[in-house]
C-alpha cells in the first residue's frame, strides 16, 4: 500500500512541475487534463502526508521518552504517545478508504421506482410510505424530486411509481436502498388486530447522459395517448402522455405527470436511458442477471433486505444484520444512520477483500 501511495505523491510532486512549465501553460488543453489529474489525487496526498508527518513525530516522541528521568514528564510523554498512536491508526483507516475504488455512478441523479409487491392492498400502503420516506430524506438533503409516472390504488396505496431524484452525489446514498422491503404491521382495515406481511420493491438506476447511451430513433416506437388518474380535468382533455417503447430490447418508458407532452417525452427518454445504461454497465461486469436479481428480486416475501416491524417499532437491515429503533422518525426520512451503517459495512467489505 505505501508504495503505490509513494508513487502517487511522486506523480502529484511532477504533475506540479508540469503545471509550472512555460510549455504547459500555452497549452490550454494539456494545461487542464494536467490539473484535473492533479486535483484528483490531491486529497490522497494530503491524508498521506499527514499520516507521515503524524508518523514522524510519533517516532520522535519515543525518542524522547528514552531519555527521560522525570517521571512526571515521562508520564506526559507516554499519553502523547498514546494520543499520537490513536491518531495515526485513525489516518491510516482513512488512507485505506481512501484508496478503494471509486463508484463512477455515485454523483449522479437517479431514476427510482418502486413497486408494490405481495400483500394486496397493504403493498400499495406500503409503497406509498416509502415514496414518502425517500421524499422527505431527498427534501432534507436538499434535493430535487420530479414524478414521472405513478399508478395509483383507490384507497391511496402505489401500485407502481417512478421518479426523479436531483442532487450531487444522490446515487451515492440512494444506492443502499435497492432490493425487497418487507412491513410487518396490522393494516387499517383489519378488525381482528393481526400482523400483515408485505413487501414492495426498490429499483435505483444512475441518470444517463445522452452522449453515454446512443439511442437510434429508429429503434424507438412512441405513443402519445391521454393521461389517466388523478389530476383534474384538465389532464385528460389533451393528450400529452408519452409511451416510449424501444424495439430491440423491448424496455418501454411512461410518462404521464406532465401537462405538456414535450416535458412528458423529455422525461420518458430520461427513464429509457437509465434503463439501457443499466443494462449496458451490468453487461459490462459480466453479472446482468444476478445482479438485476439481486436489486429487485420477484417480490417474495423471502427475498428481502429489510423488515418495518410496527409492533416493534423497529427497522432491521437483514445485510448487515443491524436493527434501529423509532420507526416512525426514519419513515420521516431520518436515514443518515441506517445509510451511513451499511456504507461502513461495505467499505469494510472492500478493505477485506483487498487483503485477500
Amino acid at each position: 500500500m505505501f508504495k503505490r501511495l509513494d508513487k502517487i505523491e511522486k506523480r502529484y510532486t511532477e504533475l506540479g512541475k508540469e503545471l509550472a512549465s512555460p510549455a504547459v501553460a500555452s497549452d490550454l488543453k494539456k494545461l487542464q487534463a494536467l490539473a484535473q489529474e492533479r486535483a484528483g489525487i490531491e486529497e490522497l496526498v494530503t491524508l498521506y502526508r499527514n499520516y507521515k508527518n503524524t508518523a514522524k513525530t510519533l517516532e520522535d516522541t519515543r525518542n524522547m521518552l528514552e531519555g527521560e528521568q522525570d517521571e512526571e514528564m515521562a508520564a506526559m510523554v507516554r499519553q502523547e504517545i498514546e494520543n499520537l498512536e490513536q491518531r495515526l491508526e485513525s489516518q491510516l483507516q482513512e488512507l485505506k478508504l481512501a484508496l478503494l475504488p471509486k463508484d463512477a455512478n455515485d454523483e449522479r441523479d437517479i431514476i427510482m421506482e418502486i413497486r408494490a409487491g405481495t400483500g394486496g392492498d397493504e403493498a400499495g400502503l406500503f409503497a406509498a410510505d416509502l415514496f414518502r420516506m425517500y421524499s422527505r430524506y431527498a427534501q432534507l438533503k436538499k434535493w430535487g424530486v420530479d414524478i414521472i409516472d405513478v399508478n395509483e390504488t383507490p384507497i391511496g396505496g402505489i401500485k407502481e411509481i417512478i421518479f426523479e431524484v436531483r442532487g450531487k452525489g444522490a446515487f451515492s446514498r440512494f444506492k443502499y436502498e435497492r432490493g425487497v422491503h418487507r412491513v410487518q404491521r396490522v393494516p387499517t382495515t383489519e378488525s381482528s388486530g393481526r400482523i400483515h406481511t408485505s413487501t414492495a420493491t426498490v429499483a435505483v438506476l444512475p441518470e444517463a447522459r445522452e452522449v453515454e447511451v446512443d439511442v437510434n430513433s429508429n429503434d424507438l416506437r412512441i405513443d402519445i395517448f391521454h393521461s389517466g388518474g388523478a389530476g383534474g380535468q384538465n389532464v385528460n382533455k389533451v393528450a400529452t402522455a408519452v409511451r416510449i417503447t424501444h424495439i430491440p430490447t423491448g424496455i418501454v418508458a411512461v410518462c404521464q405527470d406532465e401537462r405538456s407532452q414535450h416535458r412528458n417525452r423529455t422525461k420518458a427518454m430520461a427513464v429509457l436511458r437509465a434503463r439501457l445504461l443499466d443494462i449496458e454497465q451490468q453487461k459490462q461486469e459480466g453479472e446482468i442477471t444476478e445482479q438485476r436479481r439481486s436489486q429487485v428480486g420477484s417480490g417474495e416475501r423471502a427475498e428481502k433486505i429489510r423488515t418495518y416491524n410496527f409492533p416493534q417499532d423497529r427497522i432491521t437491515d437483514h445485510r448487515i444484520g443491524a436493527s434501529f429503533h423509532n420507526l416512525p422518525r426514519i419513515l420521516e426520512g431520518e436515514l443518515d444512520e441506517l445509510i451511513d451503517a451499511i456504507a461502513t459495512s461495505e467499505q469494510a467489505r472492500q478493505l477485506e477483500a483487498q487483503l485477500v
